[in-house]
């Protein structure tokens, strides 16, 4: 991690709305200043990592698409299904919601994640770009959904829509009990494909991310996912559940972002 430049990945998907002046990265932990248990590119406000560093770390994630740090928008996020479309920079306080849509050149939609899904959307024709934070909550409730209709509803077509879902915690990492699977199962008993027994009585293996992407792929857009799991990747991913089990008393969020530029190039 001693690179000073951040290393994001980027989805072969998402690559095809270059061409239309839109660019994105799903960022790692590489390339920030942070120290001790928020080592690296911790965006996190919400964290208890020195302020200083944060805003450092969001400077040089804005950088990374040529923007200062005004211009890369992040919010409140509340585990919601809701959606804000984006016009501006916020003046204020952050709104509590858990998706952005824009049609808006020069602004940086940006979603925080620590083992939950960051999903971001382009319309490359209509250049409509969207970034959401999906947990099992959001997920479930439609942020995914609500997201592609506030895109819509800016101009973009359903037909022309990609997303990709950036790193998250994978099936093999996510345990949960049966009150759990059974909310689900209520909800659509076709979900219990997603869930495999583990070795406690009762409780399961939950495949958030092939959840999201079926969600992504029923609303009738084209969409993929990255495959890479944040709690068995520490050196690269921040992770909500693994600082769990290691004890240790906050943790970092790393930041997926898309771009809309001036003008197509």
């Amino acid at each position: 991690m001693a690179s000073h430049t951040p290393q994001p990945l980027q989805s072969p998907l998402l690559a095809r709305a270059h061409a239309a002046g839109i660019t994105h990265g799903f960022f790692t932990r590489v390339g920030g200043v942070s120290h001790g248990i928020y080592q690296g590119l911790n965006v996190g406000l919400g964290s208890a990592d020195t302020r200083d560093h944060v805003m450092e770390n969001r400077s040089r994630v804005a950088g990374w698409f040529g923007q200062d740090e005004n211009h890369l928008i992040t919010v409140h996020q509340v585990h919601s299904p809701d959606v804000v479309v984006v016009t501006q920079p916020f003046s204020h306080d952050r709104p509590q919601v858990d998706a952005m849509v824009s049609a808006t050149p020069g602004l940086v939609l940006g979603v925080l994640s620590a083992d939950c899904g960051p999903i971001l959307f382009a319309d490359p024709v209509h250049r409509v770009i969207g970034a959401a934070h999906a947990g099992w909550k959001g997920a479930l409730t439609g942020v995914l959904e609500n997201t592609i209709d506030a895109m819509i509803e800016l101009g973009a077509a359903r037909q022309n829509i990609i997303a990709t879902l950036g790193p998250s915690i994978s099936g093999k990492a996510y345990e949960v009990g049966p009150e759990f699977v059974e909310r689900f199962i209520a909800h659509d008993p076709s979900y219990a494909a997603f869930f495999t027994p583990s070795t406690k009585p009762g409780h399961a293996m939950f495949d958030l991310p092939g959840l999201t992407v079926k969600r992504l792929q029923d609303a009738r857009i084209m969409a993929d996912m990255l495959g890479v799991c944040t709690y068995h990747a520490p050196e690269s991913f921040y992770s909500y559940r693994r600082t769990t089990h290691a004890g240790e008393p906050d943790y970092g969020r790393q930041v997926s972002a898309i771009y809309l530029k001036e003008s197509a190039q």
